[in-house]
């Protein structure tokens, strides 16, 4: 519990050196805030909190050597006493999901200003959450079916006709590389599933990884080689 009138103490990890210094700036002028350090990746802020114990870490999701989601399953299972308040560009469905089931008390988007991002850490390190209004929409799609992923999609990622997908594809992936290689785009494909088009892109960008596609012509050839296409 952050008692009143008690200093609190915080880290900031940020990859953007502009923006990490800027937070640094911003709320360490604050008179009840005590920025104890700063980490440029994931793999230093979870160092650092191992280091100075602080009351809360405003993080970044998408950091270099570990990045924010899996600092934060690390800061949960090693630091529970320790807040995490997401700060992030990211909206779509599967961020702010996989960032509250690793274990994040609040997620907030760069576009909050000083005293919305003091508030969520103040209310983190006593145990409240605080979401960007537009995280609540999320929140809401998710809980009526829509913004996750499918209850169809087993913890194996295995797709519908029961083996396994090529390179680590989940059903889902496997589903929207073969939507892909049909020609349509992100937005009709996020149409066709009801989910939302960075959701979409998110899939995307992980099929591209798994399956070493540069692009979507490369993609589309990955699938008709492993059968995914139709």
């Amino acid at each position: 519990m952050n008692e009143p009138g008690r200093m609190l103490r915080i880290i900031v990890a940020d990859d953007q050196a502009s923006v990490r210094e800027g937070l640094v700036v911003l709320l360490g002028a604050l008179p009840d805030i005590e920025v104890v350090a700063s980490a440029a990746d994931g793999r230093q802020a979870v160092e650092l909190v191992a280091q100075h114990r602080p009351d809360a870490i405003l993080l970044d999701l998408h950091m270099p050597v570990l990045d924010g989601i899996e600092a934060t399953k690390l800061l949960v299972a090693e630091h529970p006493q320790v807040a995490v308040v997401v700060l992030t560009t990211y909206l779509d469905d599967t961020s702010v999901m996989d960032a509250l089931r690793a274990g994040a008390r609040s997620y907030l988007t760069k576009d909050a200003d000083r005293k919305d991002i003091a508030h969520a850490l103040r209310a983190a390190a006593d145990g409240l959450a605080v979401f960007d209004p537009r995280v609540h929409a999320t929140l809401l799609n998710a809980a009526s079916g829509f913004g996750a992923e499918r209850d169809d999609e087993d913890a194996l990622g295995e797709p519908a006709g029961g083996q396994a997908a090529p390179d680590g594809l989940t059903q889902r992936e496997a589903e929207i590389l073969g939507l892909v290689a049909k020609g349509l785009t992100n937005p009709e494909i996020a149409d066709r599933l009801f989910v939302s088009t960075l959701t979409v892109k998110s899939h995307v960008n992980r099929i591209f990884s798994k399956t070493g596609s540069r692009d979507r012509a490369a993609a589309i050839g990955y699938a008709y080689r492993h059968g995914l296409a139709e």
